[in-house]
């Protein structure tokens, strides 16, 4: 591996946090990426572009579940969830693919008899992502004034279950990194091949463009 190419879960995972923070102040923004790496930059760009993805995708989906949602919001809010998911998930496959051209220039990613992981850093960054977002939420909830009796107490729970479940995941995508480079380990990109936005795969979509 490249010397100045490094992956840190506990980085990522606070370039999430700090993401949060910032977008939910201002949604344009860009987060500091914190990196003198030339070659860890692109990587990092797309780790947020990943995880703006997420961003929308829940607020997006909030906005399904307001009570008061008319049948046409409810039809806008489903296509756009689904192009947003889509993009979440293409921007997961490309964390992969920036990891694995980082490989290439120095080695494989693990030797080719190195056991293969079922889970590709990119999946576990995505699951970083929504982890990140349930933390901030959940520390809104405990935060909340004039919220019901018990409240606070049930979200810390919640937010102790969630930190730990982070905690773990981070743990996890440092070691099959450590894993890869020492050739112990390796990973590809899992294509995910999503339907349902594929005009000429999903036979609701191709189905009601058919001429009787």
């Amino acid at each position: 591996m490249t010397p100045d190419f490094a992956l840190s879960a506990r980085a990522i995972a606070n370039l999430q946090d700090r993401a949060n923070a910032l977008w939910h102040r201002d949604a344009g923004a860009d987060p500091p990426l914190e990196t003198n790496s030339a070659a860890t930059q692109p990587f990092l760009q797309t780790v947020v572009a990943q995880h703006r993805a997420n961003f929308e995708l829940w607020h997006t989906e909030d906005r399904a579940r307001a009570p008061h949602a008319a049948d046409h919001d409810l039809a806008e809010v489903k296509r756009a969830i689904d192009r947003i998911n889509q993009r979440r998930n293409d921007l997961a496959e490309h964390c992969d693919l920036l990891l694995l051209e980082a490989f290439t220039a120095a080695g494989p990613a693990g030797s080719s008899g190195a056991p293969l992981n079922s889970e590709s850093p990119g999946l576990m960054i995505d699951r970083l992502s929504i982890l990140a977002l349930k933390i901030y939420h959940t520390q809104e909830e405990i935060d909340r004034q004039n919220a019901p009796a018990g409240h606070a107490e049930r979200n810390r729970q919640r937010l102790a279950l969630l930190t730990e479940q982070r905690e773990d995941l981070i743990a996890c995508l440092d070691h099959l990194w450590a894993d890869a480079l020492a050739g112990t380990r390796r990973f590809k990109v899992y294509r995910q091949l999503k339907m349902y936005n594929d005009p000429a795969l999903n036979p609701a979509v191709y189905g009601g463009n058919a001429k009787p």
